[in-house]
């Protein structure tokens, strides 16, 4: 009899480390639990972090290409130093051809050249401003700064693309004339 008061004991005892372990377990968040087996993963955790965020590089070179759209949309609304060099350069050979001629033609070989020069010059930093919010904003998936960027850069191209052309072709202010 004592020997299976002993087992009853021992079968009692187990019983009552399980009940308690049991407990211990419910108490814990499912992400506290050790997994059975050394290999298992939680893999629902390893796929939201993976799809959470994005490779480090993926948007690197979609958010350069934006902020390099909206800084050629700003240069061709201001202007920049390679189109000053064209329009000084055209200033210079109207100079040269104009010598003797009408006064006409002197303000046209003078002034409208380098003016058009300079219309010309934005026109090129306006399209590549346009070109390159474009192909940023086609590629998909991108984050909402790079995509706002990237408007913005269209929008300054798209306008300066807009104030070369009027320039360009006088739309907006036309050569004085020789009265």
């Amino acid at each position: 009899m004592n020997a299976s008061k002993t087992d009853e004991t021992v079968v009692t005892d187990e019983s009552a480390q399980t009940d308690e372990s049991a407990e211990a377990v419910e108490g814990l968040d499912e992400r506290d639990r050790e997994p059975a087996d050394a290999d298992e993963t939680y893999a629902g955790e390893a796929d939201e972090a993976d799809d959470a965020v994005p490779a480090p590089a993926a948007g690197v070179g979609a958010g350069a290409a934006a902020v390099v759209s909206a800084a050629l949309g700003l240069a061709a609304l201001t202007g920049t130093w390679m189109g000053k060099v064209a329009s000084e350069r055209e200033t210079l050979i109207g100079q040269i051809k104009a010598q003797g001629g009408t006064p006409a033609q002197q303000i046209s070989e003078i002034y409208g050249d380098a003016w058009h020069a300079t219309a010309l010059v934005n026109g090129v930093f306006a399209v590549l401003a346009l070109i390159t919010a474009v192909v940023v904003l086609t590629r998909p998936e991108r984050p909402a700064w790079v995509r706002a960027v990237a408007v913005a850069g269209a929008v300054l191209g798209g306008i300066g693309l807009f104030l070369s052309a009027g320039m360009y072709f006088d739309l907006f202010l036309s050569l004085p004339t020789a009265g």
